[in-house]
Protein backbone atom coordinates (compact mmCIF):
# COMPACT_ATOMS: atom_id res chain seq x y z
CA UNK A 1 0.00 0.00 0.00
CA UNK A 2 1.18 3.54 -0.76
CA UNK A 3 1.63 5.48 2.48
CA UNK A 4 0.99 9.23 2.48
CA UNK A 5 4.58 9.93 3.49
CA UNK A 6 5.67 8.19 0.29
CA UNK A 7 3.93 10.80 -1.86
CA UNK A 8 6.73 13.15 -2.85
CA UNK A 9 5.48 16.68 -3.54
CA UNK A 10 8.52 17.42 -5.71
CA UNK A 11 7.54 14.93 -8.41
CA UNK A 12 5.55 15.95 -11.48
CA UNK A 13 1.95 17.06 -11.10
CA UNK A 14 0.52 14.01 -12.94
CA UNK A 15 2.63 11.63 -10.80
CA UNK A 16 1.62 13.37 -7.58
CA UNK A 17 -2.04 13.30 -8.61
CA UNK A 18 -1.81 9.62 -9.49
CA UNK A 19 -0.11 8.66 -6.25
CA UNK A 20 -2.72 10.55 -4.24
CA UNK A 21 -5.45 8.73 -6.16
CA UNK A 22 -3.86 5.38 -5.42
CA UNK A 23 -3.43 6.26 -1.74
CA UNK A 24 -7.08 7.30 -1.39
CA UNK A 25 -8.29 4.20 -3.26
CA UNK A 26 -6.27 1.79 -1.16
CA UNK A 27 -7.13 3.64 2.05
CA UNK A 28 -10.77 3.02 1.14
CA UNK A 29 -10.02 -0.66 0.56
CA UNK A 30 -11.08 -0.57 -3.08
CA UNK A 31 -9.58 -2.37 -6.06
CA UNK A 32 -9.21 -0.67 -9.43
CA UNK A 33 -12.21 -2.65 -10.66
CA UNK A 34 -14.40 -1.54 -7.76
CA UNK A 35 -13.48 2.11 -8.12
CA UNK A 36 -14.33 2.34 -11.82
CA UNK A 37 -17.52 0.31 -11.41
CA UNK A 38 -20.44 2.41 -12.64
CA UNK A 39 -18.22 4.64 -14.82
CA UNK A 40 -17.48 4.41 -18.53
CA UNK A 41 -13.82 3.51 -17.96
CA UNK A 42 -11.86 0.32 -17.38
CA UNK A 43 -9.33 -0.53 -14.69
CA UNK A 44 -6.38 -0.13 -17.10
CA UNK A 45 -7.39 3.48 -17.72
CA UNK A 46 -7.47 4.17 -13.97
CA UNK A 47 -4.17 2.34 -13.47
CA UNK A 48 -2.54 4.57 -16.10
CA UNK A 49 -3.80 7.65 -14.25
CA UNK A 50 -2.35 6.34 -10.99
CA UNK A 51 1.02 5.91 -12.73
CA UNK A 52 0.91 9.42 -14.24
CA UNK A 53 0.49 8.13 -17.79
CA UNK A 54 -2.99 9.45 -18.60
CA UNK A 55 -4.99 12.54 -17.82
CA UNK A 56 -8.07 12.23 -15.63
CA UNK A 57 -11.29 12.85 -17.59
CA UNK A 58 -13.60 15.23 -15.73
CA UNK A 59 -16.49 12.77 -15.56
CA UNK A 60 -14.22 10.11 -14.08
CA UNK A 61 -12.82 12.61 -11.56
CA UNK A 62 -16.36 13.35 -10.36
CA UNK A 63 -17.11 9.64 -10.15
CA UNK A 64 -13.95 9.01 -8.11
CA UNK A 65 -14.70 11.91 -5.74
CA UNK A 66 -18.21 10.57 -5.19
CA UNK A 67 -17.07 6.99 -4.47
CA UNK A 68 -14.09 7.96 -2.31
CA UNK A 69 -15.81 10.87 -0.56
CA UNK A 70 -12.90 13.19 -1.34
CA UNK A 71 -15.01 16.35 -1.44
CA UNK A 72 -14.23 17.27 -5.07
CA UNK A 73 -10.42 17.02 -4.69
CA UNK A 74 -9.81 15.11 -7.91
CA UNK A 75 -12.24 17.24 -9.90
CA UNK A 76 -10.65 20.48 -8.62
CA UNK A 77 -7.12 19.40 -9.57
CA UNK A 78 -8.04 17.78 -12.87
CA UNK A 79 -7.14 20.87 -14.91
CA UNK A 80 -3.79 21.23 -13.09
CA UNK A 81 -2.80 17.81 -14.39
CA UNK A 82 -4.01 18.58 -17.89
CA UNK A 83 -1.96 21.79 -18.03
CA UNK A 84 1.13 20.01 -16.73
CA UNK A 85 0.79 17.20 -19.27
CA UNK A 86 0.51 19.56 -22.23
CA UNK A 87 3.33 21.89 -21.15
CA UNK A 88 5.05 23.20 -24.27
CA UNK A 89 2.09 22.26 -26.49
CA UNK A 90 -1.01 24.11 -27.59
CA UNK A 91 -4.26 23.28 -25.82
CA UNK A 92 -5.81 22.01 -29.06
CA UNK A 93 -3.04 19.39 -29.28
CA UNK A 94 -3.88 17.85 -25.90
CA UNK A 95 -5.94 14.93 -27.20
CA UNK A 96 -3.15 13.91 -29.58
CA UNK A 97 -0.56 13.88 -26.78
CA UNK A 98 -2.77 11.48 -24.87
CA UNK A 99 -3.83 9.35 -27.81
CA UNK A 100 -0.49 8.74 -29.53
CA UNK A 101 0.91 7.03 -26.43
CA UNK A 102 -1.79 4.36 -26.67
CA UNK A 103 -2.08 4.07 -30.45
CA UNK A 104 -1.59 0.81 -32.27
CA UNK A 105 -0.90 2.59 -35.57
CA UNK A 106 -0.05 6.19 -36.46
CA UNK A 107 -0.05 7.58 -39.98
CA UNK A 108 1.04 11.13 -40.84
CA UNK A 109 1.02 13.20 -43.99
CA UNK A 110 3.12 16.35 -43.78
CA UNK A 111 3.46 18.29 -47.05
CA UNK A 112 5.26 21.38 -45.71
CA UNK A 113 7.38 20.42 -42.66
CA UNK A 114 8.74 17.28 -41.07
CA UNK A 115 6.27 16.10 -38.39
CA UNK A 116 7.01 16.88 -34.75
CA UNK A 117 7.72 13.25 -33.86
CA UNK A 118 10.62 13.22 -36.34
CA UNK A 119 12.11 16.68 -35.80
CA UNK A 120 15.59 17.37 -34.47
CA UNK A 121 15.94 20.18 -31.90
CA UNK A 122 17.36 22.54 -34.53
CA UNK A 123 14.50 21.87 -36.93
CA UNK A 124 11.87 22.17 -34.20
CA UNK A 125 13.34 25.50 -33.12
CA UNK A 126 13.22 26.84 -36.66
CA UNK A 127 9.58 25.78 -37.12
CA UNK A 128 8.53 27.27 -33.77
CA UNK A 129 10.23 30.60 -34.43
CA UNK A 130 8.79 30.77 -37.94
CA UNK A 131 5.27 30.60 -36.49
CA UNK A 132 5.92 32.56 -33.28
CA UNK A 133 8.83 34.90 -34.07
CA UNK A 134 8.43 37.04 -30.92
CA UNK A 135 8.65 34.10 -28.50
CA UNK A 136 10.94 34.45 -25.51
CA UNK A 137 13.90 32.07 -25.43
CA UNK A 138 12.49 30.24 -22.41
CA UNK A 139 9.23 29.67 -24.27
CA UNK A 140 11.03 28.34 -27.33
CA UNK A 141 13.10 25.98 -25.19
CA UNK A 142 9.98 24.67 -23.45
CA UNK A 143 8.33 23.96 -26.78
CA UNK A 144 11.43 22.30 -28.25
CA UNK A 145 11.89 20.15 -25.14
CA UNK A 146 8.23 19.13 -25.24
CA UNK A 147 8.52 18.13 -28.88
CA UNK A 148 11.64 16.07 -28.20
CA UNK A 149 9.87 14.34 -25.30
CA UNK A 150 7.16 13.14 -27.69
CA UNK A 151 9.82 11.31 -29.71
CA UNK A 152 10.47 9.04 -26.72
CA UNK A 153 7.58 7.10 -28.20
CA UNK A 154 10.15 5.47 -30.49
CA UNK A 155 12.58 4.68 -27.65
CA UNK A 156 10.23 2.75 -25.37
CA UNK A 157 11.19 -0.75 -24.31
CA UNK A 158 7.75 -2.04 -25.20
CA UNK A 159 6.54 -2.37 -28.77
CA UNK A 160 6.02 1.08 -30.25
CA UNK A 161 3.11 2.01 -32.53
CA UNK A 162 3.40 1.12 -36.19
CA UNK A 163 4.27 4.55 -37.57
CA UNK A 164 3.88 5.40 -41.25
CA UNK A 165 4.80 8.86 -42.54
CA UNK A 166 4.26 10.35 -46.00
CA UNK A 167 6.38 13.38 -46.88
CA UNK A 168 6.52 15.62 -49.93
CA UNK A 169 9.78 15.64 -51.89
CA UNK A 170 10.03 19.41 -51.51
CA UNK A 171 11.01 18.85 -47.86
CA UNK A 172 14.26 17.31 -49.10
CA UNK A 173 15.03 19.80 -51.84
CA UNK A 174 14.01 23.08 -50.16
CA UNK A 175 16.07 23.29 -46.95
CA UNK A 176 14.67 24.95 -43.86
CA UNK A 177 18.11 24.92 -42.19
CA UNK A 178 21.77 25.21 -43.08
CA UNK A 179 23.24 22.18 -44.86
CA UNK A 180 24.75 20.54 -41.75
CA UNK A 181 21.52 20.80 -39.79
CA UNK A 182 19.45 19.58 -42.73
CA UNK A 183 21.69 16.54 -43.04
CA UNK A 184 21.11 15.85 -39.33
CA UNK A 185 17.35 16.17 -39.79
CA UNK A 186 17.35 13.69 -42.65
CA UNK A 187 19.71 11.38 -40.75
CA UNK A 188 17.15 11.34 -37.93
CA UNK A 189 14.51 9.99 -40.30
CA UNK A 190 16.94 7.46 -41.79
CA UNK A 191 18.03 6.21 -38.36
CA UNK A 192 14.44 5.58 -37.26
CA UNK A 193 13.67 3.81 -40.53
CA UNK A 194 16.81 1.66 -40.31
CA UNK A 195 15.77 0.66 -36.79
CA UNK A 196 12.35 -0.30 -38.18
CA UNK A 197 10.61 2.24 -35.96
CA UNK A 198 9.03 4.11 -38.88
CA UNK A 199 8.13 3.61 -42.54
CA UNK A 200 8.63 6.74 -44.69
CA UNK A 201 7.26 7.38 -48.16
CA UNK A 202 7.85 10.31 -50.49
CA UNK A 203 5.32 11.96 -52.78
CA UNK A 204 7.47 13.10 -55.76
CA UNK A 205 7.28 16.69 -57.00
CA UNK A 206 6.33 15.49 -60.47
CA UNK A 207 3.09 14.05 -59.07
CA UNK A 208 0.37 16.47 -60.10
CA UNK A 209 -2.98 16.07 -58.35
CA UNK A 210 -3.16 13.77 -55.34
CA UNK A 211 -5.37 13.24 -52.26
CA UNK A 212 -5.02 15.55 -49.23
CA UNK A 213 -3.14 18.20 -51.22
CA UNK A 214 -4.48 20.94 -48.95
CA UNK A 215 -4.28 19.12 -45.61
CA UNK A 216 -1.83 17.94 -43.00
CA UNK A 217 -3.26 14.98 -41.11
CA UNK A 218 -2.49 12.34 -38.51
CA UNK A 219 -4.50 9.13 -38.28
CA UNK A 220 -4.48 6.87 -35.22
CA UNK A 221 -5.97 3.47 -34.46
CA UNK A 222 -6.16 1.81 -31.05
CA UNK A 223 -6.50 -1.70 -29.65
CA UNK A 224 -9.61 -0.84 -27.62
CA UNK A 225 -11.04 2.41 -28.98
CA UNK A 226 -12.36 3.87 -32.26
CA UNK A 227 -9.84 5.53 -34.64
CA UNK A 228 -9.11 9.25 -34.60
CA UNK A 229 -7.90 11.79 -37.14
CA UNK A 230 -6.08 15.02 -36.31
CA UNK A 231 -5.83 17.91 -38.77
CA UNK A 232 -3.70 20.99 -38.21
CA UNK A 233 -3.20 24.51 -39.53
CA UNK A 234 -0.66 27.11 -38.43
CA UNK A 235 -2.41 28.14 -35.20
CA UNK A 236 -5.19 25.61 -34.74
CA UNK A 237 -5.88 21.92 -34.80
CA UNK A 238 -8.91 19.65 -34.74
CA UNK A 239 -9.29 16.10 -33.43
CA UNK A 240 -11.96 14.27 -35.41
CA UNK A 241 -13.83 11.23 -34.09
CA UNK A 242 -16.95 11.25 -36.29
CA UNK A 243 -16.87 7.72 -37.80
CA UNK A 244 -17.92 8.74 -41.31
CA UNK A 245 -15.42 11.61 -41.53
CA UNK A 246 -12.63 9.51 -40.00
CA UNK A 247 -13.28 6.83 -42.61
CA UNK A 248 -13.15 9.42 -45.40
CA UNK A 249 -9.81 10.75 -44.20
CA UNK A 250 -8.37 7.25 -43.78
CA UNK A 251 -9.39 6.30 -47.32
CA UNK A 252 -7.78 9.47 -48.66
CA UNK A 253 -4.61 8.62 -46.73
CA UNK A 254 -4.55 5.13 -48.25
CA UNK A 255 -4.96 6.62 -51.73
CA UNK A 256 -2.13 9.04 -51.03
CA UNK A 257 0.07 6.18 -49.93
CA UNK A 258 -0.67 4.48 -53.26
CA UNK A 259 0.65 7.43 -55.32
CA UNK A 260 3.77 7.86 -53.16
CA UNK A 261 7.07 6.17 -53.95
CA UNK A 262 7.80 2.82 -52.32
CA UNK A 263 9.36 2.81 -48.83
CA UNK A 264 12.67 1.49 -50.18
CA UNK A 265 12.88 4.08 -52.95
CA UNK A 266 11.82 6.82 -50.56
CA UNK A 267 14.44 5.89 -47.97
CA UNK A 268 17.15 5.81 -50.63
CA UNK A 269 16.08 9.29 -51.73
CA UNK A 270 16.27 10.61 -48.16
CA UNK A 271 19.73 9.07 -47.68
CA UNK A 272 20.95 10.60 -50.95
CA UNK A 273 19.67 14.04 -49.97
CA UNK A 274 21.38 13.82 -46.57
CA UNK A 275 24.65 12.90 -48.25
CA UNK A 276 24.29 15.78 -50.68
CA UNK A 277 23.88 18.25 -47.82
CA UNK A 278 26.95 16.83 -46.10
CA UNK A 279 28.96 17.22 -49.30
CA UNK A 280 27.75 20.73 -50.05
CA UNK A 281 25.79 19.62 -53.12
CA UNK A 282 22.34 20.77 -54.21
CA UNK A 283 19.75 18.08 -53.44
CA UNK A 284 17.44 19.73 -55.94
CA UNK A 285 18.94 17.33 -58.46
CA UNK A 286 16.56 14.69 -57.03
CA UNK A 287 13.98 15.76 -59.62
Amino acid sequence: MVRRKDIDGSISVPDFYGKELRWQREAAGLSLERLVEGSFYGKSHLSDIEHGKRRMPMDLARHVDRILGTDGYFERHCEDVRRARRAGHAEYFEKVLEAEKHARTIGEWCPTVFPGLLQTPAYARAVILAGLPLSLEAEVKEKVDARMARAELFEADHRTPEYWVILHESLLAQPLLEAEDMAAQLDRVVALADRRRITPQIVPRKQRAYPLMAASIMTMTFPDAPPLVYTEASYSGDTIDDPALVEQYRKAYDHLRAVALSPDTSLAMIKAAAEDYRNGMDPDRLE
